[in-house]
């Protein structure tokens, strides 16, 4: 059987259509004799993302970015196509994440599966996406709390300048200017006493040197003299010196009650009145025997003196 031209002709343009097809496609990323699924993801932002960009399933990378655009009806949404050249399989209720790859920028598409008994995703299924936050968020999160707190800070200080600019006038920083001078002064003089001093330690050294021995025999001494009081009976001497208070504490108990001789003469009225009687009365023969001492020779001499009788004034 004899093939015209025309059949020959028209073979050889629908093989070339389909080697277009085939090699557009494959240029794309997809390859039309393997088993890839074809998922879509709708996102408010993907900034960072672009075709080719892998996705992955734990970690694993399961397939790419196939191309991304804006949606048909105009809500300003992107939608991403990812195509999945695995055969594992996941729940049509999986989230396709959109993650940071790395500090300087670039996003990523990880799918999370689900295993929920839901039915699995089939081709051109389209995924829920979510948007993992990364290390810029995190750091924004965590700062913006802080660039408050610095903002009231430094409003803070800048009504303590302010507050501060008002009591420092000319007159208090004219103050302030001769409190330093003088302060420097005093420095100065200060320094000055140091050096003074510190010649005079230089000079008097041996001195110095010389009451530190003697200061440190004489605690040496002390020590000596503690260690024997300490050797010493003194539990003994404070046992005879309470025993004596003991006595002396008796015996001024019995002169409190008047007993004995010393008692008495401290309780006894009339022994002390008998007392002051016989002193006053030797006090008059004393002074008789001063005036007429010739009344007394009788009394004084060896020989018998007849008696006379006083004399008459």
């Amino acid at each position: 059987m004899k093939i015209s031209r025309e059949i020959k002709t028209g073979i050889l343009v629908l093989l070339g259509i389909i080697l277009f097809i085939f090699g557009f496609n494959y240029l794309k990323g997809q390859n039309l004799l393997d088993s890839s699924k074809t998922y879509y993801v709708v996102y408010d932002n993907v900034e960072g993302l672009v075709p080719s960009t892998p996705v992955t399933i734990n970690g694993l990378s399961v397939g790419k970015v196939i191309s991304i655009g804006f949606k048909d009806d105009n809500s300003g949404k992107l939608l991403v196509e990812l195509l999945v050249d695995n055969d594992f399989q996941f729940s049509k209720n999986s989230t396709a994440e959109l993650y940071d790859t790395g500090l300087i920028g670039g996003k990523a598409v990880a799918i999370i599966p689900a295993f929920d008994n839901a039915g699995t995703a089939e081709n051109e299924a389209v995924l829920s996406g979510t948007v993992k936050a990364g290390l810029t968020d995190a750091l924004a999160s965590q700062l913006t709390p802080l660039q408050a707190k610095v903002e009231k800070m430094l409003v803070s200080a800048d009504a303590l300048l302010s507050n501060l600019n008002d009591v420092f006038d000319a007159t208090a920083k004219a103050n302030l200017k001769t409190s330093i001078a003088a302060l420097s002064v005093t420095m100065n003089e200060f320094q000055g006493t140091s050096k003074a001093l510190n010649e005079i330690m230089q000079g008097n050294k041996s001195k110095i040197s010389a009451v530190l021995t003697n200061a440190e025999t004489a605690t040496n001494d002390l020590t000596k003299i503690t260690g024997s009081l300490s050797k010493s009976d003194l539990g003994a001497t404070l046992n005879k010196l309470e025993s004596t208070l003991a006595s002396f504490d008796d015996i001024m108990g019995n002169l409190e009650k008047g007993e004995g001789s010393m008692g008495k003469l401290l309780k006894d009225d009339a022994l002390y009145n008998n007392l002051e009687g016989a002193t006053e009365e030797l006090e008059s023969l004393l002074k008789d025997i001063k005036l007429h001492p010739n009344r007394y020779t009788r009394i004084l001499s060896k020989k018998e003196i007849p008696y006379e009788s006083p004399e008459t004034n």
